[in-house]
């Protein structure tokens, strides 16, 4: 009974330090912004993503992040917006985002999927093998934390943690 107790709303789990969760994105927001710079190549390239991410078109990258650090607060759909730009636009090449972003953004898009997605990863636990995160409950699946991004934010149709043809 004592380990039921631990999944229960306001239960005597153990505590730990919660003093830096927030709902505010801003940060997070503003860093994946920056992490954008070095994947532009163009001017189109620049105004897609900040199209995409939502942002105002007429700003260049380091301006729009630095207004939103310090404008109003961000939630996280602005967060899923500017991850999933960010994604666009690095097509294959690598981008960095830390774990509570990838984390975050992942369990904000998993809850929202269309039915076929969400049909396709029921029943198992989404485990990113890089970033120290899962999302679920079943057998775990594991894959890189931008393959299950890109899988949740509707970019790719390889549902993650499953051998590709090549490996079968």
């Amino acid at each position: 009974m004592s380990d039921l107790s631990r999944h229960l709303p306001l239960s005597n789990r153990e505590r730990v330090d919660e003093s830096a969760v927030t709902g505010d994105w801003r940060e997070a927001m503003a860093d994946a912004v920056l992490s954008a710079a070095p994947l532009i190549t163009s001017p189109d390239d620049e105004a897609r993503f900040l199209a995409d991410a939502g942002l105002d078109g007429a700003l260049p990258l380091a301006d729009a992040a630095a207004r939103i650090r310090a404008g109003r607060r961000r939630r996280i759909r602005s967060l899923v917006d500017a991850t999933r730009a960010l994604l666009v636009l690095a097509g294959d090449r690598s981008v960095n985002l830390p774990a509570t972003t990838s984390g975050a953004v992942a369990l904000y898009a998993v809850t929202r999927m269309p039915f076929e997605r969400r049909a396709a990863v029921s029943g198992a636990t989404l485990v990113a093998e890089d970033a120290g995160w899962s999302l679920g409950r079943g057998p775990a699946r594991s894959a890189p934390a931008r393959d299950i991004l890109a899988f949740v934010l509707g970019l790719s149709d390889t549902v993650p943690g499953t051998p590709s043809r090549r490996e079968l």
